[in-house]
């Protein structure tokens, strides 16, 4: 997480995609500290330039957008990753939020949209719409079509009942805004439970913490968000 405005590195395989997101960015105010052709390229470019945010195209030669985002995320721990995909059910996007990435983006993503992510994303929130949220799950996450992400184990003992009870309205994709109005606490009350929650459970952001929800039983594909 940034003061500044974020720097970003671009991976993708094609270089249209990677001129337009810089003109994009850069229209925006956001600087654009490097570019990356494939998985390999990325991870030798985050370490290197120490982005804050990587841009990772799902499908790349040489090494995919998933590989790479665990080797970026371990050489820089840092930095959040969006994946970029064609497809908003690629099988690859929920293995990659469990692997640490942020969200993910289509490819058609709207200039405004683009600036507004990545912005988003250096603050610490997690690009992961409800319903995307939803049908990622209900797809993956309960292994159709054989694809399942491996299960994260993590003690939720540590959690108290109020925390609990957060985690599981964070991992039906609720805001703050909504986490207050239903539980009947300010928005400030919301976001020390949720700092505490990520720090018990030693989570990246609330990508992961959707994750977590959904396979350690909180909520199941299906629960109402």
């Amino acid at each position: 997480m940034t003061a500044t405005e974020p720097r970003v590195l671009i991976a993708d395989d094609q270089a249209l995609v990677r001129t337009g997101f810089r003109m994009i960015l850069a229209s925006g105010g956001i600087t654009v500290v490097g570019e990356a052709a494939d998985g390999v390229e990325a991870v030798a470019a985050a370490r290197d330039l120490r982005p804050d945010v990587v841009l990772m195209d799902v499908r790349m030669p040489t090494m995919d957008g998933l590989e790479a985002t665990r080797r970026v995320l371990a050489d820089v721990p840092d930095c959040r990753v969006v994946m970029l995909t064609t497809f908003d059910l690629d099988h690859y996007v929920y293995a990659a939020l469990a692997a640490g990435a942020s969200g993910f983006l289509l490819k058609d993503v709207t200039p405004e949209h683009l600036v507004a992510a990545v912005r988003l994303i250096d603050t610490g929130n997690a690009l992961l719409a409800p319903s995307i949220t939803r049908r990622l799950v209900k797809r993956f996450a309960t292994g159709e079509h054989g694809t399942k992400a491996p299960a994260i184990h993590r003690d939720l003992t540590a959690l108290t009942p109020r925390e609990r009870e957060v985690l599981t309205l964070m991992g039906q994709g609720r805001s703050n805004a909504e986490l207050a109005e239903t539980l009947t606490l300010s928005e400030a009350t919301v976001k020390t439970h949720v700092a505490r929650i990520f720090a018990k459970l030693n989570l990246r952001d609330r990508a992961q913490a959707v994750v977590l929800a959904y396979e350690t039983g909180l909520v199941t594909p299906g629960d109402p968000g």
